[in-house]
């Protein structure tokens, strides 16, 4: 079990390395969908060798062996933890429930709220515009979705850029992105050491309505001036308008500086491949950390069980 219990909480920051390079060079439904069952999986493993860890140390106290009748001396003879081990993984794992539970509670009240307001905008149709001078535009996930475009993003844009535009936010309500921001929301929430992973989501999921508009539009470029344009048109003027927690757009706020200059160069390059090497490697990596979960699990189970014969 020494080995196996370790291994999970190390590969959750090989992940985060490779986060940003899977991001960048896969094609972004892909990207998105492989990130995302990662950041989940990876979460669930690590989460699940805390509790291992925690429980083997629990073991180890005389009053929970005479309640469970497990023997003292097989327990100290096999040692399945060292006692730091197995109080650092308890601490750790009380952390990691505590904030998972904190972030999916402000998630679910976020999500929550911007379906109300979706739902309480004027009109019936999916596309409300705001009197708003400043250039904004985002998608409100509810049921059913609503896009918020202002006067000022629709003066910034020709008729083709308010096309690629809507495209781009039809693109977040349909295929449901910000369940994907959220999950990984929730397992960087459980293991911060895979933050730089959902950083990462939030940026494809962005690429990906990106090549939707590319395609829908059949220019690519066409799409990166209009991404460049409303970019420039934000910064120059300020929205007065809240936006909800939950919201994307194509101004791509969340990961921070620098992504709508990524995002450009990317629409203005070819359409990204996903090379054999960097998946195969991803699920090798992913294999391995299920693997050693379940074994760790397997091997401590095994010794409560010959320590509850003995």
């Amino acid at each position: 079990m020494h080995l196996a219990v370790y291994l999970p909480l190390l590969f959750p920051a090989l992940a985060g390395l490779s986060a940003e390079p899977l991001a960048r060079r896969l094609e972004p439904r892909l990207a998105t969908w492989l990130l995302t069952a990662a950041g989940l999986l990876l979460a669930a493993s690590s989460t699940l060798v805390l509790g291992l860890l925690a429980l083997a140390g629990l073991v180890r106290i005389p009053l929970v062996d005479a309640l469970k009748g497990y023997s003292p001396e097989v327990i100290a003879r096999q040692d399945p933890a060292a006692w730091p081990a197995a109080l650092a993984g308890a601490v750790l794992l009380a952390l990691a429930v505590l904030a998972a539970v904190r972030l999916a509670a402000r998630r679910a009240g976020a999500l929550w709220s911007a379906a109300l307001e979706a739902a309480c905008l004027p009109g019936p149709g999916p596309v409300v515009v705001t009197d708003d001078p400043g250039a904004d535009a985002y998608a409100m996930p509810g049921l059913p979705g609503r896009i918020v475009i202002s006067h000022g993003m629709l003066d910034a844009l020709d008729a083709a850029g308010r096309e690629i535009l809507l495209s781009h936010e039809r693109a977040h309500l349909r295929h449901h992105h910000y369940a994907f921001v959220s999950l990984t929301q929730l397992a960087a929430a459980a293991n911060p050491l895979l933050r730089p992973l959902a950083r990462a989501v939030t940026y494809t999921v962005e690429r990906w309505a990106d090549e939707h508009a590319a395609r829908r539009s059949g220019n690519r470029r066409a799409v990166a001036e209009t991404v460049a344009r409303a970019a420039v048109a934000a910064k120059r003027s300020r929205a007065r308008s809240r936006i909800p927690a939950a919201a994307l757009g194509i101004l791509g706020r969340r990961p921070g500086p620098g992504m709508v200059p990524r995002r450009v160069a990317a629409l203005l390059a070819p359409p990204p491949q996903s090379p054999p090497l960097l998946l195969a490697a991803a699920a090798a990596l992913l294999a391995a950390t299920g693997v050693c979960a379940l074994d760790a699990a397997y091997d401590l189970h095994r010794f409560l069980e010959l320590a509850h014969v003995h």
